[in-house]
């Protein structure tokens, strides 16, 4: 690509390492610039709209353009546009939303805690857990188990939780004690002839198994997402969570439930553990908690964990962890604003309502020759393609996605999986026509 000198483009292109991105790639072809967002909709800096058929990255749950939002931050910082929490200092928003937050809670939880991503959220869960197993007096128990696909951040210890390789890949990671066992992956994990339970009942064997290998003495904590995010819409096949609870009850293991993606409403229930009967003792949750409109995550954790920590740190004189910006007081009042409009407008609800909708769409996709999977909850779903000519895994997911940015609709492949979660806001028009695009971007790509 050659960008106009000093245009947003030749600028990103000269000084921005991005995320997730191949450097050498941006600097060959650069940016895709993003100048407004409206609705489910968002506008490139050639006025081009397109669906948002991500939320961003799965978070935008109330759309783009908010003016509630907006006028929860220009207030909160007209009046205190920032204060830390250290040193027993608090204010008005960060009390609130911590009420909030506990009152939501699908299970009873004692206290919350705020960071700016999650990605910190599940690295501050670990090290809570490991500081409540030197607080128990048992410093062995603190391996902590995750799975193979499952995607809880990038920070280095969030990062060796994820179960991707290309978060580890010359990282360095993962950390030592961090184990990974089974995706739920019913597809691909099943035997033949081995029904959904039968293969719940599997995996958590296999769990069992990992835990007897190492010792249940040393295995402090799962970490799960209900419905695993960013590892390809992975969807628990039946009986898995109540399998896999049944074993971490039996070893008294701590059960981290992360709703960063799944949480405020995507799943059909205001949190995915409430779709699938998790019994968690630490949750974490960020993007739909904002809507995205500023930084913010944050744990809960209930009276089991909470109350080991506290008397340890009472007998240490502190507890040696935070955040310059751990409940900064204008993410926490646009936070409390996203709440209410989720609530006020029952977009809950409307997920609910439109999901076998949105699923029947999606599904009908699998019978297209090039989808191997179509799979799905509430308004988030993966649809699987099959990678032609041996070409290499993640080149047809890449081309898909190529054509649906083309054609007016941005998703992201997961290899060669595409994603959708679009806004919760969205209406059952604007479900068909992002299909629409969908079909007529595999048209496209297969050639009919």
């Amino acid at each position: 690509m050659t960008a106009q000198p000093n245009s947003t483009e030749a600028r990103d292109m000269a000084y921005h390492l991005h995320s997730y991105t191949n450097p050498r790639r941006l600097e060959r072809e650069g940016p895709m610039v993003i100048e407004r967002g409206e609705g489910i909709h968002v506008f490139d800096n050639s006025g081009k709209r397109y669906i948002e058929g991500m939320a961003g990255l799965w978070s935008v749950a109330v759309g783009f353009g908010e003016k509630r939002l907006v006028e929860a931050a220009r207030k909160q910082l007209s009046q205190l546009p920032y204060y830390h929490t250290f040193s027993q200092k608090s204010h008005g928003p960060v009390a609130d939303l911590a009420e909030k937050l506990v009152s939501l809670a699908p299970v009873p939880m004692s206290k919350v805690y705020f960071a700016n991503s999650g990605s910190e959220a599940n690295d501050t869960a670990i090290k809570l857990v490991w500081y409540r197993s030197n607080a128990l007096g048992k410093p062995e128990k603190k391996k902590i188990i995750s799975r193979i696909k499952g995607y809880h951040g990038v920070t280095a210890l969030s990062a060796s939780l994820t179960g991707l390789p290309n978060n580890h890949r010359s990282f360095d990671l993962p950390f030592p004690n961090i184990l990974h066992t089974t995706c739920p992956h019913y597809r691909t994990g099943a035997e033949p002839g081995q029904d959904e339970l039968a293969f719940s009942r599997c995996c958590a064997e296999e769990l069992e198994a990992m835990i007897l290998e190492e010792g249940p003495e040393t295995i402090a904590a799962f970490i799960g997402e209900p419905v695993m995010g960013a590892g390809g819409v992975i969807v628990p096949p039946e009986g898995y969570w109540a399998a896999i609870q049944e074993v971490l009850d039996r070893y008294d293991i701590l059960l981290i439930a992360d709703e960063v993606i799944c949480g405020f409403g995507r799943t059909g229930n205001m949190f995915g553990s409430e779709t699938y009967g998790l019994r968690s003792d630490i949750m974490t949750v960020s993007k739909q908690l904002s809507s995205s409109y500023q930084p913010i995550s944050a744990l809960m954790i209930n009276a089991r964990v909470y109350e080991p920590i506290a008397s340890e740190a009472d007998r240490i004189g502190t507890l040696g962890h935070g955040y310059t910006a751990s409940g900064h007081p204008v993410a926490a009042a646009v936070s409390l604003e996203n709440l209410a409009i989720i609530e006020e407008r029952d977009l809950v609800g409307n997920v609910r309502r439109l999901a076998p909708h949105f699923l029947e769409r999606l599904n009908a996709l699998e019978r297209h020759p090039l989808a191997v999977e179509a799979r799905g909850v509430g308004l988030i779903g993966a649809l699987e393609l099959e990678a032609a000519d041996g070409a290499p895994t993640g080149t047809m997911g890449a081309r898909a996605a190529a054509l649906l940015q083309k054609n007016g609709l941005i998703s992201r492949n997961i290899g060669d999986a595409i994603a959708f979660c679009p806004p919760m806001i969205i209406t059952k028009a604007q479900v068909d026509e992002m299909f629409d695009i969908v079909e007529k971007s595999l048209k496209e790509l297969s050639g009919l």
